[in-house]
C-alpha cells in the first residue's frame, strides 16, 4: 500500500511537473562565436564593476552587456576558478594563481605565485576553487590547499585527492573524490559522525537553507543534515537529479533552488509551490551539461556551460512559453483553462493540457481570436466560429474570419467581426443564435458600441465606418467618416475602447468623433501622451499595450496620469504578429502571442529602469578619459554600460552636440565616424516611452587635421615664405634680365626703325625724284606737244609761203596769198581741242588736286595753271589761250587773288608743289 502509495504521488507530481515547467523563464544564450572563447565555463561571478566574469579554459572574459572581453594569462594555462573581491578579480589555473585588475580599460595580471616554489613537480596542482575563510583567502587544487593572508603563503597538504572545499557558516568542509566529507580545523581534518553514505561520491556542492544543511552528490542525489546523520532528499525530484548527475547547486531567494546537471541542463525547484522547471536543450538551453552556476545583482542566473552561456532571468516578470516541436505554428491568440491553455494558431486550434498539445477536431487551419465569456472560450477560425465550453468543442456558425470578438459598453451584447460584415450575439446564454448586420458586407477588423443604435466598424484594409441600426439590428444608415473627416490615409484603422470612450487610431494620430460636427476631431490627451503609436492593445480599463517604434510599453492609467513601463525588445524582437497582437488576462497576469509561442507577464510589475549608466569610450582600442582628444578622422566607439542585464535593463538613447533628434543606442554601443575638429558633446537619455530622461554624458575633442597641426601651418608658412622669397628672387632676376632684354630689344628695334626710315626716306626720296621726273616728263612732254604742233604749223607755214613766193610774181595777188595761207595754217580749234584733250590727261591729277582745293577755279583758270605749271611764259600762253599778252598777266594776277597767294610766293613754284 506504502509502495502504491509513493508511486502514486511520484506520478502526480511528475503530471505536475510537466505542465509547470510550460513556462519558463527568459533565457539568453552566448556561444563561441559571441565571445570568441573556447568551450567550457569553470566559474562565473560579477565584479564590483557590474561587469560579469567567466573562467574560460584559456582565457578570462568579461562581458559588461555590450562588449565581451577575453584575457590570456602570460603562461597560457588554462583558467579553472575565479573570486571577486572589491575590484580585484583572483583566478587560479595550473600551478599559478593571482589577481586581475581593470586599468585604463584593460586587465592586467598580477602573479602572487611568481618566482615561489610552492608546487611540487609531480602533483596536479590545478586550483579548482578560491575562497575566502577567516581574512584569508584559500586556493584550492586536487593536492593541497594555499591560504594567502596578502602576504604570505602558507600550503596545507592533503592525504587524499581534494574535489572541492566549502564554507558553511564558520565551518570548512573539504571532499575527497572516494573518501567522503571532512571537516577542517586548523590543519587539522576529522570525518563527521553519520556521513558515511558519502563515500565513494564526489560532493559537489554543500549549501544551507532554511536553517537546513544540503549536500549535493555527483550520483547519489541531495542529502540533508540531520542530528543523527544524513539523510536523502524527500523529494521525487531527487531521482531525477540521481540520473543526471548533479554537477553543481545553489540556492536563490523567493525560496528556489537551482541544480545544474550533467546531461539535463538546470533545474529550478520552487519550495513554494513544490514544483519544478527544468530549462534544457529540450526547450531553450544549447546544452545539457552545466558546469558552474553564478549571479548577477538582479539576482538572475548566469549559467557556465560545458559549451557556451546562458543567462537565466529566474526573477523577471516576464516567462515563456516555446514551441520548439513546430506543431502550433504561429500563435495568434491563447486563454489560459482549468487544465492549461487552449491555443489559436495559424495550425488550428489546440488544448495544452498535462504537458502535450492536443488539436481540437475538425479545427485544422487558421484560427483567429479566443475570447473567454463565463465558462465559454469563443473561438473565431477561418471556417467559422467555435464554443469550447467543459474541454467539449461545438461550432456555433459557419460564417467564415471570426477576426475579433468584441463586448459592447452599453449593455450585454457582442459583436463579431468576420471577412464579410458583422455578426451581432445579444443573448450570452446561447452563442448559436446570431444576426447579421444587413447591408454591410465588408472584411471588418474591429467593432465596437457605446451608444444604443449606432456601432463603428474598421475595415480589414481602409475606412471608418458609423452604422446606424434600428432595435432589430436593421441597417438605417452607414457613413464612411474618415473620407467625411477628409482622412486620406485612412489604412488599418484601430479601435481602442477606454474607460466608456471610444478612440480611434487612425497613421499614428488617435481620433474622437464629434457629433454635433459628424466628423472625428484628433484628441488632445491622447496625442499628447501617446505619440508615434502604430498599435494599441486593450487588457482592461486601466490597463493596455502600446507599440512605439517596435517597442512595446505596457500602460497603467492611475490618478489621471499614464505610467509607462517599457517591454524590452529582446523578449519579442522579430516575434510580434504585426496587427494581430492579442491580450488574454488570468488572473494578475496577461498573454501575448508570438511567433513561436506566447508570453506571460505580470500585469502590476513597474519598470523601474536602472538609471545608473557608465560611459567608456574607446578611440584606437584605448580609453580615452572624458573631455579627452582623438584624433581627425579616427572611430570614436562609446559603450553606454547599465551593468543590468535583466527586465530593468534601461532603454538608452542620445543626442549628439545637442542636436534635436533622440538616436536609440543599438546594443549599448555608439559609434561616431567623420567628426569636424572641434569640441564635441553626446548626452545619453533614458526613455520610458513618454519622458527622456539625461542620465549621462561624455565631452571630447576632436584634434585638427595633421595637415592643420602646429608644425605643418609652421612648415606651410615657411614653404609659403620660401616660395614668396624664391619666387621675388626669380622674378627680380626675370624683371632684371626682361629689363635687359627689352632694352636690347629696344635698341634693336631702334636700329630697325632708323633703317626702316632710312630706307623709307630713301624710298620716299625716290618717290618724290621719280614724282618731280614725271611731272617734269610731263611738262616737258606738254611742252614738246606744244612746240611741236606750233613747229609744225609754222613750218607748214614757211613752206606754203615760200611756195607762193616762188610761184606769184603779182604782188596784190601775192599778198593776197600769203594771207590766205597764213590762215590757213592757223591751228583750227578741233586740233586744239585734241591738244587740250591730252594736255588734260596728262595733268587729270593735278587738276583733280586742284580743283578740290580750289572749287571756284574755273576752267580757264585751271588752263592757265596748267600752262603755268608747264613753266611757259605768257608770251608762249597768249597764242595758246588766243588772247594778248596783256591778257595773260591781268588773268594770272587774278588767279594769284584766287589762289591766295602774295606777292612775295612764286606762282610757278606754288603751281609744282601741289
Amino acid at each position: 500500500m506504502k509502495s502504491i502509495l509513493l508511486k502514486s504521488v511520484f506520478f502526480f507530481f511528475i503530471a505536475f511537473h510537466i505542465q509547470a515547467q510550460e513556462l519558463l523563464p527568459f533565457v539568453e544564450n552566448y556561444n563561441k562565436s559571441d565571445y570568441q572563447g573556447d568551450n567550457q565555463i569553470w566559474n562565473v561571478a560579477q565584479g564590483k564593476d557590474k561587469a560579469m566574469y567567466f573562467a574560460n579554459n584559456h582565457y578570462l572574459l568579461r562581458y559588461d552587456g555590450v562588449v565581451w572581453e577575453k584575457y590570456a594569462l602570460p603562461n597560457k594555462t588554462i583558467i579553472r576558478s575565479i573570486l571577486i573581491e572589491d575590484d580585484r578579480i583572483y583566478s587560479g589555473s595550473y600551478k599559478e594563481f593571482g589577481y586581475w585588475k581593470r586599468e585604463n580599460g584593460k586587465m592586467n595580471y598580477v602573479s602572487i605565485t611568481k618566482n615561489l616554489r610552492l608546487f611540487d613537480e609531480k602533483d596536479n596542482e590545478e586550483i579548482w576553487k578560491i575562497f575566502r575563510y577567516k581574512e584569508s583567502l584559500y586556493f584550492q587544487s586536487f593536492n593541497d590547499v594555499f591560504i594567502y593572508n596578502g602576504k604570505n603563503i602558507k600550503k596545507i597538504k592533503f592525504p587524499f585527492l581534494i574535489s572541492y572545499c566549502f564554507v558553511v557558516d564558520q565551518d570548512l568542509y573539504v571532499a575527497s573524490v572516494n573518501k567522503g566529507l571532512f571537516k577542517m580545523n586548523g590543519s587539522k581534518i576529522s570525518n563527521p559522525k553519520g556521513w558515511d553514505n558519502l563515500k565513494n561520491t564526489v560532493v559537489h556542492a554543500v549549501e544551507k537553507h532554511d536553517g537546513q544543511t544540503y549536500i549535493f552528490t555527483q550520483k547519489r542525489g541531495i542529502f540533508i543534515v540531520g542530528k543523527n546523520g544524513l539523510k536523502a532528499w524527500n523529494n521525487p525530484l531527487n531521482e531525477t537529479l540521481k540520473s543526471n548527475g548533479i554537477n553543481v547547486a545553489k540556492f536563490i531567494r523567493n525560496n528556489k533552488l537551482v541544480v545544474g546537471t550533467g546531461n539535463k541542463g538546470v533545474f529550478i525547484y520552487d519550495f513554494k509551490t513544490n514544483s519544478y522547471k527544468n530549462i534544457d536543450r529540450n526547450n531553450v538551453l544549447m546544452n545539457n551539461s552545466v558546469l558552474s552556476i553564478g549571479f548577477d545583482k538582479e539576482e538572475d542566473l548566469w549559467l557556465g556551460l560545458d559549451n557556451g552561456i546562458a543567462h537565466v532571468e529566474v526573477n523577471s516578470p516576464i516567462s515563456f512559453f516555446y514551441d520548439n516541436s513546430g506543431i502550433l505554428g504561429s500563435v495568434y491568440s491563447v486563454a489560459t483553462t482549468k487544465k492549461g491553455y487552449l491555443i489559436a494558431s495559424n495550425h488550428g486550434i489546440f488544448e495544452f493540457d498535462s504537458g502535450n498539445f492536443k488539436m481540437m477536431p475538425n479545427t485544422q487551419g487558421q484560427g483567429w481570436n479566443i475570447t473567454k465569456i463565463n465558462d465559454k472560450y469563443i473561438i473565431g477560425h477561418n471556417d467559422g466560429t467555435f464554443c469550447y465550453e467543459n474541454g467539449a468543442l461545438t461550432k456555433i456558425n459557419n460564417v467564415s474570419g471570426g477576426w475579433n470578438f468584441s463586448k459592447s459598453i452599453i449593455n450585454d451584447t457582442y459583436f463579431q467581426s468576420t471577412y464579410s460584415g458583422i455578426l451581432v450575439y445579444d443573448d450570452s446564454s446561447d452563442f448559436k443564435k446570431s444576426k447579421v448586420i444587413n447591408d454591410f458586407t465588408k472584411p471588418i477588423k474591429y467593432v465596437a458600441q457605446n451608444k444604443k443604435n449606432e456601432i463603428w466598424a474598421a475595415d480589414n484594409y481602409r475606412g471608418l465606418y458609423r452604422v446606424l441600426l434600428d432595435d432589430n439590428y436593421k441597417t438605417k444608415k452607414i457613413e464612411n467618416i474618415t473620407q467625411q473627416s477628409k482622412i486620406k490615409n485612412d489604412f488599418g484603422v484601430k479601435i481602442f475602447e477606454f474607460r466608456d470612450e471610444i478612440l480611434f487610431l487612425i497613421n499614428n494620430v488617435w481620433y474622437t468623433f464629434n457629433s454635433l460636427s459628424n466628423k472625428l476631431e484628433e484628441n488632445e490627451l491622447f496625442n499628447s501622451n501617446f505619440k508615434n503609436i502604430s498599435d494599441v492593445i486593450a487588457i482592461d480599463k486601466d490597463h493596455f499595450l502600446v507599440l512605439q517604434e517596435g517597442i512595446l510599453y505596457h500602460i497603467y492609467a492611475h490618478d489621471g496620469k499614464f505610467i509607462w513601463n517599457i517591454i524590452q525588445e529582446k523578449y519579442y524582437k522579430g516575434k510580434l504578429i504585426n496587427e494581430n497582437l492579442r491580450i488574454f488576462r488570468s488572473n494578475n497576469h496577461y498573454l501575448m502571442n508570438l511567433d513561436d509561442g506566447f508570453i506571460s507577464l505580470q500585469l502590476g510589475y513597474i519598470n523601474r529602469q536602472n538609471r545608473g549608466v557608465k560611459v567608456e569610450a574607446y578611440n584606437n582600442h584605448e580609453l580615452l578619459p572624458d573631455e579627452g582628444k582623438i584624433k581627425h578622422n579616427t572611430e570614436l566607439k562609446i559603450n553606454v554600460i547599465s551593468g543590468i542585464y535583466g527586465a530593468s535593463k534601461p532603454n538608452l538613447f542620445y543626442q549628439i552636440n545637442k542636436d534635436k533628434n533622440y538616436i536609440p543606442i543599438t546594443n549599448g554601443s555608439i559609434v561616431l565616424n567623420n567628426l569636424g575638429s572641434g569640441s564635441h558633446s553626446v548626452v545619453i537619455y533614458k526613455h520610458d516611452g513618454a519622458n527622456y530622461d539625461k542620465v549621462s554624458s561624455f565631452d571630447f575633442k576632436v584634434a585638427q587635421p595633421w595637415y592643420f597641426s602646429f608644425w605643418m601651418i609652421l612648415l606651410y608658412l615657411l614653404v609659403i615664405a620660401a616660395v614668396l622669397f624664391f619666387y621675388y628672387k626669380w622674378n627680380k632676376l626675370r624683371y632684371t634680365q626682361k629689363l635687359k632684354l627689352q632694352a636690347e630689344e629696344l635698341k634693336h628695334q631702334r636700329e630697325i626703325l632708323e633703317m626702316e626710315l632710312k630706307k623709307e626716306n630713301e624710298l620716299n626720296s625716290q618717290e618724290y625724284e621719280k614724282h618731280i621726273l614725271e611731272l617734269e616728263l610731263q611738262t616737258k612732254s606738254s611742252e614738246v606737244a606744244g612746240k611741236s604742233l606750233s613747229i609744225a604749223k609754222q613750218t607748214e607755214m614757211i613752206d606754203k609761203i615760200q611756195n607762193i613766193l616762188d610761184s606769184e610774181k603779182d604782188f596784190g595777188k601775192l599778198k593776197s596769198e600769203i594771207k590766205k595761207a597764213i590762215k590757213i595754217n592757223e591751228v583750227n580749234k578741233h586740233e586744239w581741242e585734241i591738244f587740250e584733250t591730252n594736255l588734260n590727261q596728262i595733268h587729270n591729277e593735278f587738276i583733280v588736286n586742284l580743283s578740290k582745293k580750289y572749287p571756284n577755279l574755273t576752267p580757264k583758270d585751271i588752263k592757265l595753271c596748267i600752262y603755268l605749271k608747264m613753266n611757259l611764259s605768257s608770251k608762249e600762253i597768249a597764242p595758246m589761250m588766243n588772247i594778248s599778252f596783256r591778257g595773260v598777266e591781268l588773268h594770272r594776277y587774278r588767279l594769284r587773288k584766287k589762289l591766295g597767294l602774295n606777292q612775295e610766293e612764286n606762282l610757278s613754284k606754288f603751281l609744282l608743289s601741289l
